[in-house]
């Protein structure tokens, strides 16, 4: 058998937690290996008993802060310097010799494009659809720009024709990219493109979300993948189950920020529920929430279905995607285009609605939640989405298709 590297960016709950049911669907005769550089969430690895090998050099919380406001678009300087690139391009690859690994899966761990390359070993990448090559060139309207009109769909189509362009074409991949794949034999990362789509581009999404999509070579869909994180549901929330009114989950993933929690909560706080809300991660000692908003830790939230009535969710896919299968509606308000994407494919299936992150404080929130509350269609939806849902396996299908590959080998 064959040892497999899991390369996800330990800072992001979500990445960390599809490698995870990646990992557990594999065959057991396999050798896997973990590996990452900030504690973040690694020990959810551990703790699903896993190797994992805590490498170096570690990004500062600024760094992670730079680099997520990178990813999101709101600033053009990256804190992925030459240093930090070349660093851990050679971490991963001393690792990748030394395991004599036979392949690689990451989340969206970029320098794995060089060093899996560089030792020529395939590279499988578990990736949502928004902001893929084939969603961008094939997309019409990315919803850059919110709105129904006329005006703001002809702004959209504007703003995503110029995202097209710069994504396939304009040199905005951090320059350190192009310099250390070509000190390591692999052809220079340049584009967008080029650090977001590996040798094996595996799909976590449902069929309806490719509809009308034509996949290049390369490319296949395996499904929906998100936490079964193994832990005990904390006995609050049957307690909040138990009594007559809603009960609300408030769920913002580790993308979002205090500022959103606190906006979030405010507003929930107004109306007859009980919430309970895994964001004790964002919050600072001083933090006073609504009596009615219960803060948790990380719980496992895929065992919510049948306990909570409705949910709140920044729109990252592991958090929607929880929701779905638990058959739970829910009000998403996306941070950045992918995860605008996510929620907008759930409103088109009937058992979301979408708020901006700025709406997540005003009494805009609360009428969504209201609505969700109260609307039997949304309900029904949610329900006919939980079962499709149940159809799906997409762990077990990244674990056959990386299978497959290493037979091939």
């Amino acid at each position: 058998m064959a040892t497999v590297v899991f390369c996800p960016v330990t800072f992001n709950l979500a990445e960390v937690t599809r490698m995870i049911e990646v990992a557990r669907a594999l065959d057991p005769a396999h050798r896997v290996v973990f590996m990452g550089y900030e504690a973040g969430f690694a020990h959810l690895i551990a703790d699903a008993g896993f190797e994992y090998r805590a490498c170096e050099p570690a990004m500062s919380s600024a760094q992670r802060e730079q680099l997520m406001r990178f990813d999101q678009g709101k600033t053009l300087r990256s804190p992925l310097t030459d240093d930090l690139v070349s660093a851990r391009v050679d971490v991963e690859r001393a690792l990748i010799r030394e395991t004599d690994a036979a392949a690689v899966v990451i989340g969206s761990n970029v320098t794995s494009m060089i060093s899996a390359r560089a030792e020529k070993v395939p590279l499988f990448y578990a990736v949502p659809f928004a902001l893929t090559r084939p969603q961008v060139e094939q997309t019409r309207r990315l919803g850059l720009v919110r709105g129904s009109g006329r005006i703001a769909h002809a702004a959209d189509r504007v703003a995503t024709s110029l995202l097209r362009w710069a994504y396939n074409r304009a040199p905005l991949a951090p320059r350190a990219f192009a310099r250390v794949a070509t000190a390591n034999g692999v052809p220079p990362l340049k584009t967008v493109v080029s650090l977001l789509e590996a040798d094996h581009n595996l799909l976590t999404v449902m069929p309806w979300e490719l509809r009308g999509y034509m996949l290049p070579a390369g490319y296949q869909r395996v499904g929906p993948i998100f936490a079964h994180i193994d832990a005990p549901m904390p006995p609050i929330v049957a307690e909040l189950a138990a009594r007559d009114q809603p009960l609300v989950y408030l769920g913002l993933g580790s993308s979002a920020s205090r500022e959103m929690v606190l906006a979030a909560a405010s507003q929930l706080g107004t109306l007859p529920i009980d919430v309970v809300a895994p964001v004790r991660h964002y919050l600072q000692s001083a933090d006073v929430l609504p009596p009615n908003v219960h803060v948790t830790d990380l719980l496992p939230a895929h065992l919510l279905g049948g306990l909570v009535d409705a949910a709140v969710l920044h729109g990252g896919q592991g958090t929607v995607q929880t929701a779905c299968a638990a058959g739970i509606p829910f009000v998403g308000m996306g941070l950045q285009p992918e995860q605008v994407w996510n929620v907008d494919r759930c409103v088109a299936q009937g058992n979301a609605l979408a708020l901006s992150p700025k709406q997540a404080g005003t009494p805009a929130l609360a009428a969504a939640v209201r609505r969700l509350l109260s609307d039997a269609g949304i309900r029904a939806a949610a329900d006919r989405v939980r079962a499709e849902f149940a159809e799906e396996d997409g762990a077990a299908a990244s674990a056959r298709v990386i299978e497959e590959a290493l037979a091939a080998r």
